[in-house]
């Protein structure tokens, strides 16, 4: 029995509801992955997001895009909710999953800030409502109305919470936002100084104040705790001395990836201040790897 929708035909539906989707897919990614840190949930949150979307009736609703976002953020916050429990259990420093990123994500210098992963260590010290309000308003400039929308809050309220997120966000983001030519040129001094084992040259280039987080699960080895001060860091890097790394495009920055017997061990990101590095990102676990075998799209804006 045919239970298409009358006057649409054959797979007419599905196809208006696979093109609009697919129109918004990349700025519905970014949305997740931003709320949540963690690719592999976006994608899961994608997949919510369609079940819904193929279910409505598409010609009642006047904005796609804004429908699209309203749904993808209410699932994301869910998640984010869940996600924050299991991270009370999770051995060592959780870091961010890292993506390999296009080039035209290094070009819009706002949106590689706020996918950098010094940027999305400080949304995880928002609150869930707070996160979701500060990346839909500052990252991708959307109304108080729509937002209001997507949180299940009025307008007053999605105000006050900008406004307390911002204050918060501006307390603890990096200073400036550094180049990706001021950070290639400081990660070149970096690999130049790991892969020929000179100590001096390393601490030259690290900050004295330097922070080191090494992501491992609970999988596999890494620090249990942050590792800080440059003499120090500079010791435990020693362990990799003489290691080609291989330069990449990570969330929208440049930077290092470790590999052993030709497979990804370790993804090394980096905060720059003042041309030196402040902050080291180690990410090991090999469950947060799976996304820099390819380059993932990221966008603002809907696709053209």
């Amino acid at each position: 029995m045919d239970e298409r929708p009358e006057g649409e035909p054959g797979g007419g539906r599905m196809d208006s509801a696979t093109e609009g989707f697919v129109a918004h897919r990349n700025l519905l990614f970014t949305v997740a992955y931003e709320l949540l840190g963690s690719a592999a949930d976006a994608e899961d949150v994608l997949q919510e997001t369609w079940l819904r979307w193929v279910d409505v009736d598409h010609a009642a609703i006047r904005d796609h895009r804004a429908y699209l976002v309203r749904i993808t953020t209410r699932q994301a916050l869910t998640r984010l909710r869940t996600l924050s429990r299991r991270k009370e259990s999770y051995v060592g420093p959780w870091l961010p999953e890292p993506l390999l990123t296009t080039p035209d994500v290094a070009d819009d210098v706002a949106l590689a800030d706020s996918v950098s992963m010094a940027m999305l260590l400080v949304l995880e010290t928002l609150a869930p409502t707070e996160r979701a309000v500060f990346v839909l308003r500052e990252v991708f400039a959307l109304g108080y109305d729509e937002i209001a929308e997507a949180v299940g809050k009025n307008q007053a309220a999605v105000r006050q919470i900008a406004h307390r997120a911002r204050g918060h966000v501006a307390a603890r983001r990096p200073r400036e936002i550094v180049s990706a030519d001021e950070t290639r040129e400081a990660l070149a001094a970096f690999r130049r100084a790991v892969e020929t084992g000179d100590l001096d040259r390393l601490l030259d280039v690290l900050a004295p104040d330097v922070v080191l987080l090494t992501d491992g699960g609970g999988v596999v080895r890494a620090a249990l705790a942050p590792i800080m001060g440059a003499e120090t860091v500079g010791g435990v890097l020693g362990g990799i001395a003489g290691a080609a790394l291989e330069p990449a495009q990570v969330n929208g920055y440049p930077a290092l990836i470790l590999r052993v017997d030709g497979e990804i061990d370790t993804v090394l990101a980096v905060r720059i201040e003042k041309g030196r590095i402040s902050g080291l990102y180690a990410v090991r676990n090999p469950e947060k790897l799976s996304y820099l075998e390819r380059e993932t799209p990221l966008s603002r804006t809907d696709a053209r």
